[in-house]
This record gives structure tokens, sequence and C-alpha cells, in this order.
């Protein structure tokens, strides 16, 4: 496979990579260091690549293991969670507030949840990715990976009630 056609087959989800990638390490710089290293990793075994259902999967899967490496060499203690692409164009100012607000406790809801979780609830509900492909990826049954989102959205969703009700202080 010549550069060309590996890169038109990489194309539709090499931004998905970056976006796992910035979930878990943070840094946007970090992230697009980690994207390249998993590209490189993905052109090298190039000759491999037809042997697997899912090409794109197995990106994932190298994108989830190489950042969770960097974390474990970086012993990383405090993780932030940004998701910058929630804005709607056409919304009024005060929609806009409430939405960036909103993201701002959901975002730091999140960094109180444990690793797998964080990447659970990015890769199904930000991502809008199959459980099937889900599964393949963190090497987890289905009903585990259902089970671990269904326990993050409900202490999402517990204190988001908690902080709209009675604030965090």
């Amino acid at each position: 496979m010549n550069q060309n056609e590996f890169m038109q087959m990489v194309n539709p989800f090499k931004d998905k990579l970056f976006r796992v990638a910035k979930r878990l390490l943070v840094s946007r710089e970090e992230a697009e260091d980690a994207t390249q290293e998993v590209l490189v990793k993905l052109w090298n075994k190039n000759s491999d690549l037809g042997n697997y259902n899912s090409v794109e999967a197995l990106a994932l899967t190298m994108t989830k293991n190489y950042c969770l490496d960097q974390l474990k060499s970086k012993r990383a203690s405090n993780l932030k969670i940004v998701h910058t692409n929630y804005t709607d164009r056409e919304a009024s100012l005060q929609q806009q507030l409430e939405a960036k607000d909103t993201w701002y406790w959901v975002e730091k809801i999140m960094n109180d949840l444990p690793e797998q979780q964080k990447l659970i609830v990015q890769m199904r509900d930000i991502e809008e990715m199959e459980f099937e492909a889900m599964s393949i990826i963190l090497e987890m049954n289905e009903q585990a990976i259902r089970t671990a989102l269904s326990r993050a959205r409900k202490i999402i969703r517990e204190k988001m009630i908690n902080t709209h009700h009675y604030g965090i202080g």
C-alpha cells in the first residue's frame, strides 16, 4: 500500500484518534504527538493491515494503549477532560452560556471518574461508538461496558443535580 492509499484509509478516523488522545492526555500537543505516533505505528504495520477486521478499531486500541502508557509514565494524578466540540452556533447567548456552564460542570465531574469510566463515556457519548467496537478496543465484554457506562452516567447525573440544586463548595 502506498502513502496515498494509506492516508485515504486512515483519514476517516484520524480526528477520532486525536479526540480520544486529547480526552486522555488533556494537552493538545501531547494528543497530536500520540496521534502521530499511532499513525506511524500503523504505517509500519502497513503490510499486515489487511489481516484486521477493522483498522479503525485497531488504531483506537493503539491510541488508548499509547495514551495510558504515557499517563502511567508521567504518573498523572489530575486529568482534565475538555470537550470543545459542543456549541450550537445559532443558539442564543443565554443558551450558549448555559451550555458552556453545563459542560464545565460535566468536565469537572468527569475528572473524578476512574480512567476506564472516563474513556467509556468519551467513546460512547461523545464519539458515539457502538458497544461492539468498544468491546474490542477496551478488551471488555459489552455487558461490563454497559454497566460501567451506566454507573458513570449515574455519578455525573447525581453530581449535576447536586450542583444545580445546592452548588458545589
